[in-house]
């Protein structure tokens, strides 16, 4: 099936809120325990969160991970004012920030030390531009994980997706996750991009039937 790209920015008040209030906490929680194993033995870091929307992956890597500073960025400022209203009270303040950029823009003149990406790459324009942050942004050795939804072959088995795992949501999300997976990258086609921005440690695994994941060490 042939990509049809969607809208960048998903970021009007009643998409961000919808967003901010549906359970997530399957799919999140599932790309956060595939990163832990990788940072768990580390005493701490900087952790970059590229497209974090409201924040709950960088709440929850924050709770992970006592020793790690968790940096989100986003270019939504709907989404961030909830992220900024779900880490007031936390207890998290002095080790997580929220800072609003659009990629490849950014205002980072430090490396880190672990770099994430959650559903971000599907709503890019040029998906380049994550991969190229990525690759500049990452200290050497870094570890790097990147999940997003895989296009499926035809409608029928997206509109089949819709209904297995968004039927009880909001029609918001419903329309937005179907025009997703219309706009989503192939494993095929996200093994090209890696090998253009020359991220050779990277590689790539299907955890879920909607889903790929890049995982590994940058400059390794």
């Amino acid at each position: 099936m042939k990509r049809v790209p969607e809208p960048e920015l998903m970021d009007a008040p009643a998409q961000a809120r919808a967003y901010a209030e549906a359970d997530f906490s399957e799919p999140n929680s599932l790309f956060v325990e595939h990163a832990l194993s990788h940072l768990e033995s580390a005493d701490g870091g900087r952790l970059l969160d590229l497209g974090c929307g409201p924040g709950d992956i960088c709440l929850r890597f924050a709770r992970a991970l006592p020793g790690w500073h968790i940096t989100g960025l986003d270019a939504g400022p709907n989404m961030l004012t909830l992220a900024d209203a779900a880490l007031k009270g936390s207890g998290l303040e002095n080790r997580v920030e929220f800072v609003q950029a659009h990629l490849p823009a950014h205002p980072f003149s430090h490396h880190f030390d672990a770099i994430v990406s959650n559903s971000l790459l599907h709503h890019l324009p040029d998906p380049m531009a994550l991969w190229h942050t990525v690759a500049e942004l990452a200290a050497p050795g870094a570890f790097v994980q990147v999940m997003d939804l895989h296009r499926p072959p035809d409608l029928e088995t997206a509109t089949a997706l819709v209904e297995a795992h968004a039927g009880e949501e909001p029609e918001v999300l419903r329309q937005d996750f179907y025009n997703s997976l219309l706009a989503a990258w192939t494993v095929e086609e996200v093994e090209a991009q890696l090998a253009q921005a020359h991220l050779d440690g990277l590689t790539i695994s299907r955890p879920t039937e909607r889903h790929w994941l890049v995982q590994g060490q940058a400059g390794r």
